[in-house]
């Protein structure tokens, strides 16, 4: 049992920073209770951490292949410690979003260099099996995140969220610096700084622009220049990656139609599945009246059958089905699973989701494990790390993303039925999740007529965010049957970039 102690180390931080992707959905009305938030504060708690996560993910593996994947993991795993004691401590939600950030930091260090560490510690047959046990503690993470937080912050505190973070990370680096030994990937020059900074800057502008569009307006000269400042920054990293010797991303493997679909599905994929889980959190508790514990095991159905979904499709599917068959029918599932809770109305309570999240959890579960392996397929195993990577960032990217967006189509809807009504000036207490507190102020003869009309706009606010979600899905789904296609490995090594060759299919979970 000693050799499975290194991937105990492992899976521990990369549960520990998965989960804190989703734990904090269903602490948001507590937070904002707490801290006096607005909408955009709380869109930033969940959204910076993804953000930070995308920005800094093929750096941080980079960073790694030079300085060693357990010195890089380790440092990853006390930033995110520290960061998430000072999130528990904070007192103002600015001082949350900063250390949400650094958790980031924190995060992208210990994901970007698990599969490394994965692929030195284990080989042949074990190393099937590590993949295995730390792509089956991946979907554990997302099923565990809701519960986990609704547990701790109404039995405890929403601060416990983070402070239960502190005894995994102290186990966590005892047992790397113990029983996991170091490695180093290859060095392929400088670290590519300016790729970093115009990524971050182009994915961080565009997430404020549409995190601040609603409060700036639309047409405004503010939010169209940092939507053109996110433009400039853009084109700046696409510039400098087909310049620099040593690019934190290739963009000739985006001439492989199949790495691109890969690409495009995982994209969308996070976006389709779980960016409107906070929206579903909020009405859940400030509208149905949920605590955090029903209403996190509201999110159960997609969780469940997600877990089991991904069982059996590793089992029954993998050497029978296509990836890129497999991919895109887990994507058609998301959006026809968001799609079918777009059915929630001013009278509907929490069963009228479980159908779609149900439906939703066999698309993630049938998709995602495929994500990884195909694309290193596509490029071959020389580029595998680098495949990986963009992944991992794409989804983290899409996560971040997709939060943002979301957020401008609830928000909107929810404004419009709330002026339709006559209450547009609540608009800002209701996103923010304060409805209780709407309801208690206002005279007793008057709550029934107020609640259902806050009970319409919830509704058409979260209308609007899953029927976008749907329609990621369905263009992810798509896209990925259209450009997916066999490995690399059987099509032999094309021209079509430098350094990629055929290879033997590999599948790694993520």
């Amino acid at each position: 049992m000693r050799k499975w102690l290194p991937l105990v180390a492992v899976c521990l931080g990369t549960f520990m920073l998965l989960v804190d992707v989703t734990i904090v959905t269903v602490a948001l009305p507590d937070m904002a209770r707490s801290l006096h938030t607005s909408f955009a504060d709380l869109q930033w708690v969940m959204d910076v951490y993804a953000l930070v996560l995308a920005a800094l993910l093929l750096a941080a593996g980079s960073l790694g292949d030079r300085s060693g994947h357990r010195r890089v993991y380790t440092v990853g795993l006390v930033i995110f410690a520290g960061a998430s004691l000072a999130c528990g401590l904070a007192t103002d939600p600015s001082v949350l979003i900063a250390f949400r950030a650094v958790q980031g930091v924190g995060g992208a260090a210990m994901l970007a260099t698990t599969v490394a560490l994965i692929s030195h510690l284990y080989s042949g047959r074990d190393r099937g099996t590590a993949f295995g046990v730390w792509g089956a503690v991946n979907g554990a993470a997302a099923a565990a995140g809701p519960i986990m937080g609704g547990l701790l912050t109404q039995h405890l505190d929403w601060r416990w969220i983070f402070f239960v973070n502190l005894p995994i990370s102290v186990v966590a680096i005892a047992m790397t610096l113990r029983y996991v030994g170091e490695s180093s990937g290859e060095q392929r020059g400088r670290l590519d700084l300016t790729g970093l900074v115009t990524f971050t800057a182009a994915a961080a502008l565009a997430t404020y622009a549409l995190i601040k569009g609603n409060d700036y307006g639309w047409g405004s000269t503010r939010t169209i220049g940092v939507f053109a400042g996110a433009a400039v920054a853009l084109i700046a990293f696409v510039v400098t990656e087909l310049v620099v010797r040593a690019p934190l991303l290739d963009l000739s493997l985006f001439r492989r139609g199949t790495f691109t679909g890969v690409m495009i599905g995982a994209l969308l994929l996070s976006g389709a599945a779980f960016s409107y889980l906070a929206y579903e959190s909020l009405w859940l508790q400030s509208v149905l009246g949920m605590g955090p514990v029903t209403a996190g095991l509201c999110f159960l159905p997609m969780s469940v059958a997600a877990f089991f979904t991904a069982a059996l499709a590793g089992r029954f599917l993998e050497e029978r089905v296509p990836a890129g068959l497999q991919i895109g029918l887990g994507l058609l599932l998301i959006g026809s699973g968001a799609a079918a809770q777009a059915m929630v109305d001013a009278t509907s309570d929490w069963t009228v989701l479980v159908l779609g999240l149900a439906t939703t959890g066999v698309g993630v579960g049938l998709s995602t494990p495929m994500l990884v392996s195909a694309a290193v397929n596509a490029v071959g195993y020389q580029r595998a790390g680098m495949a990986s990577g963009a992944v991992n960032t794409a989804r983290q990217l899409g996560n971040a993303l997709g939060i943002a967006v979301l957020g401008v189509l609830f928000h909107s809807g929810l404004s419009n039925s709330a002026h339709d009504a006559g209450i547009g000036d609540l608009t800002d207490r209701l996103a923010s999740g304060q409805s209780g507190a709407v309801l208690a102020q206002t005279a007793p003869e008057r709550r029934a007529a107020l609640d259902h009309l806050i009970h319409a706009a919830f509704a058409s606010g979260l209308r609007s965010a899953v029927l976008a979600a749907a329609v990621m899905g369905a263009v992810g789904g798509i896209a990925t049957l259209l450009l997916v296609r066999k490995p690399a490995a059987a099509q032999g090594a094309g021209a079509h970039g430098a350094g990629a060759q055929a290879a033997p299919p590999v599948r790694v979970e993520a």
